[in-house]
């Protein structure tokens, strides 16, 4: 009997038996799931199997917001405010920071400490609670350092037409701001949750700055974009620089079986009223005495005096202009 005279239950069996032949790997998953199986359980970098929620992204950057409206009110977050309304308002913000410092912190040290049981995990909870008032009894020693770097960027910048505009728009600053909470938590020694803040702001700003560094008062990135500073560097006080530096690592020590050595210091220490201009590169635990001077494209590793100034020998190759233009040395 031909095709035509096929009833629509058979034209459906048909096609469907047709797609099944040409799409048969759903039933080929289980192989997948198997094969991903053994490679997890062979692996010996991390543990696969969490019994407990780890920290989010997400909630650490509305956390990072909330402290961000505490310390510059009416600045970040959408309420306008005036003198009546603030008190409340600081109120809620840091009841709500409390509450997502708590549950995040709690996380970071579940994991550190493998917790398993009941009494472990209350153990992380009370840490959670205690670290997080830790964190907030020190943000007005953050403010007023933060104070200090938005007015060294005012002062240090000519394009800067006023303190709001250092706030609203330079990433420079939104960059130390985030840092700055940051390095409180990782002097807390609460793991995680300072390099994630970290992090974040390396992507929205390009800036890359380890909460394990330690910069002092009146600190300004003019641009900004590019700057690396790492876990062990030392940065005084008034100190300004432009973007693409670094200070970074060099020679790093080993141990008898070829691992890298961790915890020792690896990076520049900058003392006060040190200017980096761009793209400068300054390795290794050397010194860069007070008042010094590196200019752009410089690579340093080697000591600096106090007030001396590093510049790289003016290029000696010929300038030419075409289309009227003379030629210049």
């Amino acid at each position: 009997m031909g095709a035509e005279n096929e009833g629509p239950k058979d034209q459906a069996r048909e096609r469907a038996g047709g797609y099944a032949s040409l799409f048969p790997y759903r039933d080929n998953l289980p192989g997948v799931v198997e094969a991903m199986l053994s490679k997890l359980d062979s692996r010996d970098t991390v543990r696969h199997v969490c019994q407990y929620p780890l920290p989010g992204e997400e909630t650490v950057v509305r956390t990072l917001d909330l402290l961000a409206e505490v310390l510059f009110p009416g600045y970040f977050g959408k309420k306008a405010l005036d003198q009546a309304n603030l008190p409340f308002h600081i109120g809620e913000t840091i009841s709500l920071a409390y509450d997502l410092l708590v549950q995040e912190i709690t996380r970071c040290v579940m994991h550190e400490r493998h917790c398993a049981g009941q009494m472990d995990r209350r153990e992380c909870e009370e840490e959670g609670h205690r670290q997080a008032f830790r964190v907030l009894e020190r943000l007005p020693d953050v403010l007023g350092l933060l104070d200090g770097d938005v007015r060294a960027a005012y002062q240090g910048d000519p394009a800067a037409t006023g303190y709001d505009e250092v706030i609203f728009c330079y990433p420079g600053f939104r960059a130390v701001l985030i840092y700055r909470i940051a390095h409180e938590i990782h002097r807390l020694g609460i793991p995680w949750l300072p390099r994630m803040m970290t992090e974040y702001a390396h992507r929205i700003t390009g800036i890359d700055i380890h909460p394990g560094a330690t910069i002092g008062r009146h600190f300004f990135m003019d641009h900004g974009t590019g700057v690396v500073i790492g876990e062990t560097s030392e940065i005084g006080d008034n100190v300004r620089m432009y973007q693409g530096v670094t200070l970074g690592g060099y020679h790093f020590k080993t141990d008898g079986n070829g691992g890298l050595l961790r915890g020792y210091k690896r990076h520049p220490t900058i003392e006060d009223d040190v200017i980096i201009y761009s793209n400068a590169s300054v390795l290794g635990p050397i010194t860069v005495g007070k008042g010094a001077v590196i200019g752009a494209n410089v690579i340093l590793t080697h000591p600096v005096e106090p007030g001396a100034v590093i510049t790289i020998e003016t290029p000696r190759h010929r300038i030419s202009q075409r289309g009227g233009g003379a030629g210049a040395d």
